[in-house]
């Protein structure tokens, strides 16, 4: 028998690794074969009675008469599979024990959650900073995916998967705190990209990121995942960025331009680039509020009149679309908009199923009958979609 422990990966990817030997869940074998195996292999320490395994495969579905020979037939498949791992046909992986099923006690196997969670634990208990970063760094290259992702809505693996990644989050924020403090920016940045893959929906990273990407004269960087955090939060949760890093973005657009710039070039910067589709000007939110901010205080001086224009997207019901119809009603909507306005009008999208429009020097009446052409244009041109629009007029108060 091989005295090389198994090379077994369950964090993304589910595989077993035998010297040059592999096999792996990304195949077509079914879904059970590779249910069974992580199960035996996971709690390798114990023997599992065929109930236990019957109701793991199957639970309360009736789709066999007889269950134990079903179960035999499932074992065999395993055990079949894992014959590509048995070069010379002297290993026995499945075995008989204490009157259930287990994997073989007596072969060596490395098991990546289990190395990754030791990792996590000798980096909490660590005494130094450098020993400390080496574990953390040392778990986080272990990450993969979440445990066992496709199988991720076994019962069982959905507490796991949850420990797990909890622990990567946090081995990652540890991590990337000790890197920031000892000004390894470069380390940040990469660091940061790998955790993204993985957890796209902690702002907290992108703030790492976007800090790291600033220390090192990356500003154009720095916006664009801004930009990108921004249009993932607000289409996967109506929220914009936080202030903090709200006040990183305007960092990196001031130092954009870092050195004394000639007159020439800043309104070639300043003009609009050829080719921008005519209608109104789309923009971020954060670049509306400050437009609107300049159109109020100029109210204040000139006693002009301005309006607000709220459209809202909804199903008829007042409540929210699937995210697949929605994003394809907003994708329709939005270019309906800016092209029914004037190049002088301002629109942007301000929530998931929200656009907001400044229509300055126009009344009330005025507004009013924008709005209505919008609706009626897009009713007629989506008869079969399953949105309804709703649009509201605001006057827009000078400051």
């Amino acid at each position: 028998m091989s005295t090389e422990p198994l090379q077994i990966q369950m964090l993304g990817d589910f595989s077993i690794r035998n010297g040059s030997a592999q096999i792996c869940d990304s195949s077509n074998r079914s879904r059970k074969i590779w249910l069974l195996l992580a199960y035996f292999i996971y709690n390798r320490t114990r023997a599992v009675t065929p109930h236990e395994l019957i109701d793991l495969l199957w639970g309360d579905e009736e789709h066999t008469s007889n269950p134990v020979n079903a179960l035999k037939t499932s074992l065999h498949r395993v055990r079949s599979s894992l014959d590509a791992l048995d070069e010379f046909g002297d290993l026995d992986f499945i075995v008989r024990r204490d009157g259930g099923y287990s994997w073989n006690p007596d072969l060596p196997v490395m098991l990546d959650v289990e190395e990754f969670d030791r990792l996590c634990q000798e980096a909490a208990a660590a005494g130094s900073d450098t020993v400390r970063l080496d574990r953390l760094l040392n778990a986080l290259a272990l990450y993969h995916g979440d445990f066992l992702c496709r199988l991720s809505s076994e019962p069982w693996v959905v507490p796991l998967s949850a420990h797990f990644h909890s622990l990567y989050v946090q081995a990652a924020l540890d991590a990337l705190r000790l890197l920031q403090e000892h000004k390894c920016w470069q380390e940040v940045a990469e660091l940061c990209r790998s955790v993204l893959a993985h957890e796209p929906y902690l702002e907290e990273f992108y703030r790492y990121l976007m800090t790291a990407l600033l220390q090192l004269g990356e500003q154009r960087a720095a916006v664009a995942v801004y930009d990108e955090m921004s249009e993932l939060f607000l289409s996967h949760f109506s929220v914009m960025p936080s202030d903090q890093a709200l006040a990183l973005y305007r960092q990196a657009i001031r130092s954009v331009n870092d050195r004394l710039v000639s007159p020439g070039v800043i309104l070639e910067q300043l003009r609009e680039p050829a080719g921008t589709p005519s209608g109104a000007l789309l923009c971020d939110y954060d670049v509306f509020k400050s437009i609107y901010h300049a159109v109020a205080r100029a109210l204040a001086r000139s006693g002009d009149v301005a309006h607000l224009a709220l459209i809202s997207i909804t199903n008829g019901e007042g409540k929210d679309l699937q995210q697949r119809s929605l994003d394809r009603v907003v994708g329709n909507l939005q270019d309906l908009i800016r092209t029914h306005l004037r190049r002088g009008d301002v629109m942007a999208r301000c929530s998931v199923s929200q656009f907001i429009i400044l229509l300055p020097q126009a009344n009330y009446e005025n507004s009013r009958m924008v709005c209505t052409r919008i609706t009626k244009t897009f009713t007629r041109q989506y008869p079969h979609s399953p949105a309804k629009l709703h649009a509201s007029v605001h006057p827009l108060e000078p400051n």
